[in-house]
């Protein structure tokens, strides 16, 4: 890169930076010589795995009580169980083996120094962890079932238990029940032909739980909607297990550059109310969703406020991708590894658009991931809150729907103009006294999950599965199914929801609308 004239000026060129900055001997112990580049900082191998450790404890150990701690940090006593969410990649590979050696084998080169050898801290925090693993294989045609593999690999483990889910589990009455969800009958489903997501009677009596999962795949309309519908249904079942467990903690291997990207793409989507929760997390289940099983009644299940509560930790927001596969390799960590989302015919997604665009500019740029995810840390929800999403869970921001609608611009069903000298057809207004609404999934959803639901590309992208059954109404996740079915039986037309919001439109004729604006316009 030149800033003037290199013939005349011999410090016209810019020189390009080295790799590290001033030497090549470890910046912490000064003395051996650097086997790894991070940010321009060059550390040895014993550093490096120390530096991982501590960055790994600093992350997760402040928020292991019930009330999250300091810097000065008392005895860790978690109110539950651990649940580690894994998927086979680099990231939930790196993840389980940290747990495994600092709070399962308390290997003592995890712990530190100080204290002595029967100081607090060299005891098991959580009496049982559990690793979940949730294969996604039957949401995409031609992908690889996992599963064995990743049984096989928790065999290394000792001491923790496994649990294996499938993608389709989230539309399981079977699964729902075993997990200490309330019983309910599937009488609605949600028309997703249609943008005002109006819930009609469900029509099929079908209980084929991978049926559901691919009809509701191949309603969404682009395949944005399908990864963004996968990555919270997966979520969602990581969870209601936890609770299922006795866990109070679910920690997800999403490094410091997956982070990065699940921000910018989640902004991107309309998630930018919930930018907080993708760092950390405390969901707790809607009452009127699970009950109340012995363990949970128990004080300390309640995480001391009488609300069962789970919270979602990532103990690696501080580790890159680059930090996570030297950790994998020096200390012999096997990857599974895992399969790319997505079919034949389809676009790359936001996800995956925001992942290449970031990683490609992290080659050039070794602080773009930090500085993304320190400059979301600073962001704060603007509104209040208003009950959670239906199929997310998430906080919901009052009136979104509201302004949505007001700046919106939707199409309508074409209807046939009135001929010159006869009465026009247009409906008048309806009295809501008198008239009946026809119930709407809106009033329900968060931002996003209204966007994931209507937003329609100009060419759309092919149906993950072409077979699969047409069906003008799908059913929805059981979560979602549950909190939706009082309706099914309320006379009274109202519902117990906290940001409940009734949206009607119709079509207006031109001498309305100019009746309307009339004392705005100009004489002619």
């Amino acid at each position: 890169m030149s800033c003037g004239n290199p013939v005349a000026d011999a410090d016209a060129l810019m020189q390009r930076r080295k790799k590290y900055d001033k030497t090549k001997s470890c910046v912490k112990c000064k003395v051996t010589e650097g086997k790894l580049v991070i940010r321009h900082a060059v550390y040895c191998k014993e550093c490096f795995l120390h530096l991982i450790v501590h960055r790994f404890r600093r992350a997760l150990e402040p928020n292991v009580n019930p009330k999250p701690d300091g810097p000065r940090r008392t005895t860790l006593k978690p109110a539950g169980n651990l649940l580690v969410g894994f998927s086979g990649g680099l990231g939930s590979s790196v993840l389980l083996d940290l747990i495994y050696r600092c709070y399962v084998a308390l290997d003592k080169s995890t712990m530190p120094a100080d204290g002595g050898r029967d100081h607090p801290r060299h005891e098991r925090v959580w009496k049982k962890v559990t690793v979940c693993y949730v294969e996604v294989c039957d949401a995409f045609p031609g992908m690889k079932d996992r599963t064995d593999e990743i049984t096989q690999h928790m065999k290394r483990y000792d001491g923790i238990d496994f649990v294996a889910l499938r993608i389709q589990d989230a539309f399981d009455l079977t699964w729902w029940n075993r997990v200490g969800g309330k019983p309910y009958h599937k009488e609605l489903g949600v028309s997703l032909a249609n943008e005002g997501l109006s819930l009609e009677s469900f029509p099929s009596t079908t209980s084929d739980a991978l049926a559901a999962l691919r009809t509701y795949l191949s309603s969404l309309p682009t395949p944005t909607a399908v990864t963004t519908s996968i990555q919270t249904l997966t979520r969602l079942l990581l969870l209601h297990t936890a609770l299922q467990n006795g866990s109070s903690h679910v920690v997800l291997g999403t490094s410091l550059t997956s982070l990065a990207v699940s921000l910018i793409s989640g902004v991107s989507q309309g998630a930018g109310f919930n930018v907080r929760e993708e760092t950390q997390e405390e969901w707790s289940p809607e009452p009127e969703t699970h009950d109340v099983g012995e363990k949970a009644t128990s004080k300390k299940a309640h995480n001391g406020t009488g609300k069962r509560t789970v919270r979602v930790v990532r103990p690696l927001r501080d580790v890159g991708i680059k930090e996570c596969a030297a950790w994998a390799w020096w200390s012999e960590v096997p990857v599974v590894g895992k399969e790319k989302w997505g079919w034949a015919g389809a676009r790359p997604g936001i996800s995956t658009l925001t992942k290449d665009f970031i990683v490609g500019l992290e080659k050039d740029y070794p602080s773009t991931v930090s500085t993304i995810v320190r400059t979301c840390g600073k962001l704060a929800p603007k509104g209040e809150v208003s009950g959670k999403c239906i199929l997310c869970g998430r906080p919901v921001q009052r009136g979104v729907q509201e302004w949505k609608a007001r700046i919106s611009i939707r199409s309508r069903p074409p209807t046939s103009a009135p001929n010159d000298g006869e009465e026009s057809t247009a409906q008048p207004p309806p009295d809501p006294e008198s008239a009946e609404l026809r119930p709407s999934l809106t009033p329900y959803l968060c931002y996003a999950c209204h966007t994931t639901l209507t937003s329609k590309s100009s060419r759309p992208a092919p149906s993950p599965w072409p077979s699969a059954t047409k069906s003008p109404v799908v059913t929805l996740p059981v979560w979602a199914e549950l909190r939706l079915s009082p309706l099914a039986h309320d006379t009274d037309g109202e519902e117990s929801h906290a940001h409940v919001e009734v949206l009607q439109t119709r079509r207006v004729g031109e001498e309305e609308m100019k009746g309307i604006v009339s004392e705005f316009l100009l004489d002619e």
